[in-house]
């Protein structure tokens, strides 16, 4: 069995099955619970519905490389792009604690990424490539 499962796909929400069904199996075949799988899954389709909507602009060529691999007791999901860099530090912390109705929409998706992974990192080197590393720590 490899260890490394990697797929690049171009930059379209079309391909988002394609990336989830990819993380997913990758997730099953290196050791993690359905579960844990799952939660992979809603993070990687988060991260790459916004490099589609917002890295690259809906209709904007581009593309996705993702790659899945153990890293001692840890899944990591490496995502890279070469759209507009993303500053994780500029997001503000959203209020999950008021009445539904009183949010305002939208805002929630490195919030989810993080609840559902155990670690997220942003990186954006100087050739103008990001990578986002999320890590889930396979249960024993």
């Amino acid at each position: 069995m490899p260890d490394r499962f990697e797929m690049t796909v171009p930059s379209d929400l079309a391909n988002l099955a394609r990336i989830a069904e990819f993380v997913t199996d990758a997730a099953l075949r290196l050791g993690l619970t359905e579960q844990q799988a799952f939660e992979v899954q809603m993070a990687t389709d988060e991260a790459c519905a916004n490099i589609v909507e917002h890295a690259y602009g809906l209709g904007v060529p581009g593309s996705i490389g993702v790659a899945c691999e153990m890293e001692g007791d840890d899944l990591v999901v490496t995502i890279r792009d070469r759209g507009r860099p993303f500053n994780a530090n500029q997001v503000p912390t959203p209020d999950v604690t008021g009445p539904l109705e009183d949010r305002r929409i939208g805002g929630l998706g490195l919030y989810f990424m993080r609840k559902l992974m155990d670690r997220v990192v942003f990186h954006h080197d100087a050739q103008g490539g990001n990578e986002l590393r999320m890590y889930k720590r396979r249960s024993p």
